[in-house]
């Protein structure tokens, strides 16, 4: 889910319980999906995210003009 804080939006006590449950369920599966997955599987998840991560700071770099050397 994505939230966006741009600014507060009135919500009613039903849309805020649908929220909080549908959060929650997001959660339980989330870690289900995680405690199922074997430590390989997580290594090559926390492999890949540093690579994302490593590769959106040096587009942000090139953006910027400051290339490696």
């Amino acid at each position: 889910m994505t939230a966006i804080s741009a600014h507060r939006v009135d919500t009613t006590p039903l849309e805020r319980t649908l929220l909080h449950t549908a959060s929650a369920l997001d959660h339980f599966v989330t870690t289900r999906l995680e405690r199922r997955a074997g430590r390989s599987s997580r290594a090559r998840a926390v492999a890949a995210a540093k690579h994302e991560q490593s590769r959106a700071v040096a587009q942000a770099f090139g953006a910027m003009g400051l290339l490696p050397r």
